[in-house]
Formats: C-alpha cells, structure tokens, sequence
C-alpha cells in the first residue's frame, strides 16, 4: 500500500509518501516563516492564502520524490484537526477532492495523533504502552499511549502552549519568529540559574502545565529593566526562561510515567527538537531507568509522514471520511 498524506494545520505545506513498514519515500515541507516573520507571529488569512498556492506544487514534489504517480497512490490521508481553520480547510478539502476524483479511500488525521505516532518512523521503535509528551507551539499535553489509535490524556496547558510561550518571550526580546531556535541558541551563552523565573507545579499531584505566569515574569523582568535604563542580559534571559520551561516539561513527564507505570516515555511536537529538553530528558530518563524515545528534529515539526502513518492504522480501522465531513479547530484527544 502507498499513502500520500497531506499536513496544513498552521503555516506548514506538507505532503509525505508513505509505505507500509513505515518507509517513508518522501516528505516535503514548505515553511511560511518569510511571511510571518514581520509579524512576530502567524497571521491565519496569509497562511491560508499561502497553503492553497503551494498545496498542489508540494503535492507534486512529494509524488515526484518518492517516484510514483497518483495511480500508484491507494490512500490519501490529511490532517482534519486542530488547527487554524482556513489553513486545514486547504488541505483537507483537496485530499478529500482527490479521493473523490480518484475513487480512493480518504481518512482524516488528529495531527495530535501524528505527534504521538511519529516516534514509530525512526528505526529505533518504542512497543506500545507508553507515556507521550506533546510539546509544540499549540500543545502541550501529556498521553498514556495504548497502541496505535488509543490515547488517554493525563495532563494539558491550562493557558498558553510552551511553544507559544517561546515565541511571545522571542517577540518581546525582538528576536524574530519563530522564537523557539534562536531562543535555544542564545541560551547556549547565557546563565540558566541568572534569573529566578517560576515554575507553575499546580498542585502536588497536578499533570497539567501553565506557561502564561512564566510569560508574565518575563516581560515584567524586562520592563523593569528598560525603566531602569539597564542593560538586557539577553542570553541569561533566554537560557533562564528555557530552564524553566524544560524543568517544568521534564518533571510533569516523569511524574506522568511514574503514575501509568510505563517503562518507555516519547516526546513529540516543534518544542521536542529543543537540545536542551532532550538532554534533560535523557539524563533523567535514565536516572530513573526508563527508556526514551525521540523523534529525529524533522519528524517533530508539523510533517505529513506522521500523518501518513496515523492515517494508516485509521484506515486499517475502518474510519474513513466522505466528501461531507469537515475540520475542526480543537481536537478531541484534548
């Protein structure tokens, strides 16, 4: 079986080929940061104009890579939710158009599925149970993972996504967008323990997360210090904030795979390519004698590959979808 996928939740235009066996034949990603850039953010009508010029280019590209044509093709899969609205619409209503075109079976995604799926892409495959962090720009939550289409949430944001959280500090400090890599590198020169930011626990035995207190101590920090005329310590700033988040993402994550006995812990979303979240993770990880699993840093962005995949296995379940069923903002797994 072949499965072209296609992915446009947020400003990403992707389309990926997938074999069974998980082999992926092609993935391609076409990225909207030059748009948005000016912004410090993404604008939902300009990513929506943008998905439906590039959708039928990348489409093509992914096809021509892999080496096939749409007759090889025997299911179409695409992201359905959650998302920006008009950027799923693109996507999904062309796979939809597609399959009806080409009379080929159609499923629609959670592209929070594809998160926690994504780890069964690389070589090194975690076997199921296990506990899952999902960790981007508009989630953050905590999964105990069952097998391939059952997912329990433990945990979630209560405000803000961590990845969110790095744009607006990289907004606030003007570094650009999207924040989460050039805070990551400034934090390379800073001093994590420089700044005493908090850390939200909410409760002892809390799996949820809150990033908006973080968000706020940050830009007070910085207002005080523009009213005093002083100098930005912008990489301290960086490496503090970092700190906290990963301290908090890291010990919320133990705590939920000690509470579900899993042995085995899988981190997934933009914010899952961080080093530093990684290199924590590992060293507790092992501390605590758990094995953890890791998405290379292409398969933790939005990509189509972890949507062929998820698509697979809802296909092998017999959830198809028609020319009627629409997308959704806010996913049911949260």
């Amino acid at each position: 079986m072949l499965i072209l996928a296609i992915e446009s939740s947020c400003d990403d235009t992707a389309a990926a080929v997938l074999e069974p066996e998980n082999r992926v034949l092609s993935s391609i990603i076409s990225n909207q940061n030059e748009i948005h850039s000016r912004f410090g953010g993404i604008v939902p009508e300009l990513a929506s104009r943008r998905h439906i010029e590039m959708i039928r280019p990348v489409v093509d590209e992914a096809l021509g890579q892999a080496g096939v044509g749409l007759n090889d093709i025997d299911l179409i899969a695409a992201t359905r939710g959650p998302g920006l609205v008009g950027s799923l619409l693109v996507g999904f209503t062309f796979a939809k158009a597609l399959a009806l075109v080409r009379g080929l079976p159609c499923v629609g995604v959670d592209h929070m599925a594809g998160h926690l799926l994504s780890c069964l892409l690389e070589d090194n495959q975690p076997h199921f149970p296990y506990t899952a962090l999902i960790v981007s720009g508009g989630n953050t939550s905590l999964f105990a993972v069952n097998d391939p289409m059952t997912f329990s949430r433990l945990g979630r944001t209560r405000d803000d996504a961590a990845g969110e959280a790095f744009d607006k500090v990289a907004k606030l400090l003007e570094l650009g967008y999207p924040g989460g890599p050039v805070i990551s590198r400034l934090a390379t020169e800073g001093n994590p323990k420089a700044i005493a930011f908090p850390r939200a626990r909410l409760g002892e035995d809390s799996l949820d997360f809150s990033f908006s207190g973080l968000k706020t101590s940050v830009a007070s920090h910085v207002a005080n210090q523009r009213r005093n005329q002083q100098p930005l310590a912008v990489a301290d700033i960086c490496a503090s904030f970092q700190e906290a988040v990963v301290e908090v993402l890291a010990d919320k994550t133990l705590a939920a795979a000690q509470q579900t006995g899993h042995r085995r812990v899988v981190i997934g979303g933009g914010v899952a390519a961080n080093p530093r979240l990684r290199a924590v993770l590992t060293q507790r990880c092992t501390e605590q004698g758990l094995e953890l699993f890791m998405p290379s840093p292409v398969l933790c962005t939005d990509n189509a590959a972890m949507i062929a995949l998820a698509g697979y296995y809802q296909f092998l379940g017999g959830q198809l979808v028609d020319a009627d069923t629409d997308a959704y903002s806010r996913s049911p797994l949260n």
